[in-house]
Formats: structure tokens, sequence, C-alpha cells
């Protein structure tokens, strides 16, 4: 599945909305990453990742919007998700709860792990 991202900025409020739809993964995160880092350069006070389209996120995916916000943090902005589908959510709850936890060998058993996770909460 494909990832497509739609940018739009609203200047008088100083926010840059990107649109992810489709799967956010290790095929779709570099032209991804091409792109938010082109949105944050842009020095918007606020960068609003809308999620309402994201049908899937890998860790490659999340590395991007994790080095986002970062980025935005160097330069004094926020970053920020928004519409997250339940188990887009549930990836950033765990992540939450572990922040600086190794808990999985290898970056494939973490992504089959996600797999798991999202296609179980997509099922209930």
């Amino acid at each position: 599945m494909e990832l497509t991202t739609t940018v739009t900025v609203d200047e008088k409020h100083s926010v840059a909305r990107v649109a992810l739809a489709g799967a956010l993964n290790t095929d779709t995160a570099p032209e991804f990453e091409r792109r938010l880092l082109a949105v944050l350069d842009g020095n918007h006070e606020l960068t609003v990742l809308d999620m309402k389209d994201l049908d899937y996120i890998s860790s490659a995916g999340l590395r991007v919007i994790f080095k986002g916000a970062k980025r935005a943090r160097a330069g004094g902005r926020r970053m920020a998700a928004a519409n997250r589908k339940p188990h887009i959510d549930k990836v950033f709850e765990i992540l939450k709860a572990l922040p600086d936890m190794a808990v999985f060998a290898n970056e494939q058993e973490l992504d089959d792990y996600l797999d798991v996770m999202q296609a179980r909460t997509r099922g209930k």
C-alpha cells in the first residue's frame, strides 16, 4: 500500500497541516521524511499530522515522526498528531509507556509486533 500526503498551510495562523493516507512503512517513510522536513523548515509555529486516513504505521514511519518532532522542538516550534485511528493510537500508547526501553531484539521483531497489534485493534 502506498502513502499519500497532502500539505495545506494556514498562513494566518502559522499552521501547516500534513494529511496522511495509506501506509507509512519502510517503503514510504523516506519520501514522507523528505516532505515533512520541508514543511518543518517552513517555520510554521505548529505542524499537524492529520492521521484520519492513515491505515498502517511501522517503526520506520514512527522514526520519521519522532525525528520531525525533535526538529520542530529544536526550532522552538510544535508538532502534533490528530485524528488517529484506534490501531494507530495503540502504537503511540505503547511507545509512550516505554519511551526509553528497547523491548524488541531488532526492527523486524518490532514491525512484526506492530503488524499483529494493529490487525487485532482493527478487528475489534
